[in-house]
């Protein structure tokens, strides 16, 4: 039997074997909300910090705020995600178009580029500064 060839003009890649069409989103969806948790309970603790006024603290403070702030990217990133699985370009490199693998999405579902073009310097410094 002849092995299949990925084609380049695939839509989305389809969900991994045993998995209904709606399980992109579902994962997703799950994601936005852990994310989201992760965010509020970050917040909550920086503001709680804050509001002691105990100054020892500041590096905690500062600490906390860092993450808190890489939390809402991470965040901003599955939302950003959902908007491209309403628009039907989820899956899909954003940098060359070609299909992103499946099991890189079930993985990290909020990914936007192929694994050629995410090894690329500029892609890895601003993944960097985004505080990944």
């Amino acid at each position: 039997m002849p092995r299949e060839q990925a084609t380049p003009a695939a839509a989305a890649p389809s969900p991994p074997p045993g998995r209904g069409g709606s399980y992109w989103r579902a994962l997703l969806e799950a994601r936005w909300q852990a994310r989201l948790r992760d965010l509020i309970e970050l917040s909550l603790a920086y503001h709680g910090a804050e509001a002691s006024g105990d100054r020892a603290d500041q590096q905690e403070i500062q600490a906390l705020l860092g993450r808190a702030v890489a939390a809402r990217w991470k965040l901003a990133d599955v939302e950003e995600a959902l908007g491209r699985l309403t628009a039907g370009g989820f899956g899909r490199c954003e940098q060359c178009g070609s299909a992103i693998p499946a099991h890189l999405l079930a993985v990290i579902p909020e990914i936007r580029y192929c694994p050629r073009c995410d090894l690329e310097p500029a892609r890895a410094h601003a993944a960097a500064m985004r505080g990944r």
